[in-house]
């Protein structure tokens, strides 16, 4: 990666949302502050600028590969790697490779449509009921992970029910396989560009010359590093052994909301909702409901432990 030294401008601002309370940039190009606001941001002596990524992987006539879509089918071709071994060498599960295949078609269909309906749903409820047509412009992105997470639940459910197994018992054998997808899917957001954090003096800081020229936290890369990495780090350690039926499920949904919680203090919010209540963010409220069911759901199968999921 390429660093900055010294201060100074580096680049046109872009519309972003507003800095953090209490920073500013230095140089002549800092965006305009209210009264009263704090205008000093110390620079480090070695600085990161975000790389110039192209988007577009690869060109091929008039069709063009974009990373993010690749990054999806890097999600997708670990689930099936990762699902395919747990199946072979793990049949305490009672699921057979094959149906790994079957379980990922469903819940692809849950992540596009639940993730879809929850950015309209908790995101941006007002836009579309203004102009209902706008939802099916789904060219113009707007997905919510949390919606996603409701839509595969639901999947789940259905293949379950569909195939005679036992959903809670589907969904610990899913959960371990769904953080590194996570993971590549943050490094996507990374190279778009996007999701970036908020304005910070902290060394390892980045600019976004394409956003403005504030020194900001990745805040892509610590969600890779926290829903991804260190999420599946957890959930593979813990499902190793047999464990109550609903236990693993219930760790996924309480990890995930504490790091996604956690990583939301350092990601810049959403410009058309900034902060809600108490300071926090969209989805660090939708993560408070998430972590109680986690856990409500991870003392409940502890209780149950006579019921070994695995």
């Amino acid at each position: 990666m390429r660093r900055r030294r010294g201060p100074g401008p580096v680049g046109p601002r872009a519309a972003s949302g507003p800095a953090a309370p209490g920073l500013a940039a230095a140089g002549p190009a800092a965006p305009a502050r209210s009264p009263g606001q704090v205008t000093t941001l110390r620079y480090h002596p070695a600085m990161f600028i975000y790389p110039d990524f192209d988007p577009v992987a690869l060109s091929i006539g008039p069709l063009s590969i974009r990373w993010y879509g690749l990054m999806y089918l890097l999600g997708f071709g670990l689930f099936l790697f990762l699902g395919r071994q747990r199946a072979r060498h793990e049949p305490r599960w009672g699921v057979g490779p094959d149906q790994v295949d079957d379980l990922l078609f469903y819940g692809v269909l849950g992540v596009v449509v639940g993730g879809r309906l929850g950015y309209i749903l908790f995101y941006r409820a007002g836009d579309y009921l203004a102009e209902p047509l706008a939802v099916l412009r789904v060219w113009e992105g707007g997905m919510s992970f949390h919606g996603g997470l409701l839509g595969v639940l639901v999947a789940i459910a259905l293949y379950a029910r569909a195939a005679g197994l036992p959903w809670l018992r589907l969904t610990d054998f899913v959960a371990p396989l769904v953080p590194l997808g996570l993971a590549a899917g943050r490094i996507g957001n990374f190279i778009n560009g996007e999701l970036w954090g908020r304005a910070t003096d902290v060394p390892w800081a980045m600019i976004f010359p394409h956003v403005d020229h504030l020194p900001r936290h990745p805040s892509q890369l610590y969600q890779f590093a926290l829903e991804g990495v260190a999420l599946y780090a957890l959930l593979a350690w813990y499902s190793r052994t047999p464990r109550p039926t609903g236990a693993v499920s219930g760790l996924f949904l309480l990890g995930y909301a504490v790091f996604r919680f956690a990583a939301e203090f350092a990601r810049e919010p959403d410009a058309f909702l900034g902060t809600l209540g108490l300071g926090l963010t969209m989805g660090q409220w939708l993560c408070v409901p998430m972590a109680v069911a986690g856990a409500v759901l991870l003392g409940w199968a502890r209780r149950r432990s006579g019921t070994v999921s695995g």
